[in-house]
């Protein structure tokens, strides 16, 4: 099932998508999502990301292609950050530049896991029972700004601007990451084009690791790193994030 919020006037609600309809749902996404009966047209509403997360992990050198390209080497543990409620954004809002030099900004199209059920130090074995879907992320950073200062790398600065932490338009409860591959497009031109079974921690061992630093609560999400293919936008530029199976998360950029 394809699940997505919604903004109709001052109205903010939830739903299933249904062809080109949402079937509007109340209760709580997680665990009680009960059919209201009503069908809203997706032509008259405003996409806002698909869960609120309490915190978003992001992922660092998660990826066999680009580790191997970069000369890193294989990761022993998830290496990871995160980044500032204040930065998500959803589909189709447009990413404004930070103000100041900052240096340029780069895409990172990501698959991101959507946390269903509370975990804490859960298993490998019973991690998928805690991931409630998927969707598409684009993990926006300032990509100079992060070795900027020598004694101190600045990722939580570096990626937690207003309207970094892009995700949706929907999550997809149905979804097989070893069958499916990203693209990123930028202005119209395929930037990035990869397989995400390359992943050196796949979703239930990321879930299960990173449970065991922190508790993990329903709507967090964890964005499972990027590959080949990053590079700065230029302003006016359209950035697209498709995932197949899941859809295509689209925002201007500047």
């Amino acid at each position: 099932m394809k699940w997505l919020r919604f903004r109709l006037d001052d109205r903010h609600g939830f739903g299933r998508l249904d062809g080109d309809h949402v079937q509007v749902h109340d209760g709580d996404l997680f665990t009680t999502p009960r059919p209201t009966g009503e069908r809203l047209p997706l032509a008259g509403l405003t996409w806002l990301t698909p869960c609120a997360p309490g915190k978003m992990i992001g992922l660092w050198n998660n990826f066999a292609a680009l580790a191997e390209k970069n000369g890193w080497a294989r990761p022993a543990e998830p290496l990871y950050f995160l980044k500032a409620p204040s930065s998500f954004a959803a589909h189709g809002q447009a990413i404004a530049p930070p103000a100041g030099d900052v240096g340029r900004i780069a895409y990172e199209g990501e698959l991101a896991i959507v946390i269903g059920r509370t975990a804490r130090a859960v298993s490998p074995a019973d991690a998928p029972a805690h991931i409630f879907g998927y969707t598409c992320a684009n993990d926006v950073t300032a990509m100079e700004l992060i070795a900027r200062d020598p004694s101190f790398p600045q990722w939580a600065r570096a990626k937690s601007f207003d309207g970094f932490g892009v995700f949706g338009p929907l999550i997809e409860t149905d979804f097989d990451y070893a069958q499916a591959t990203l693209r990123t497009r930028v202005g119209g031109r395929e930037r990035q084009n990869y397989p995400l079974s390359d992943m050196c921690f796949g979703p239930a061992e990321l879930v299960s690791r990173l449970s065991h630093d922190m508790t993990l609560e329903p709507g967090d999400v964890i964005l499972c790193g990027t590959s080949l293919g990053v590079m700065p936008m230029k302003p006016g530029s359209l950035v697209e994030v498709e995932i197949d199976g899941i859809g295509v998360l689209a925002n201007p950029y500047g």
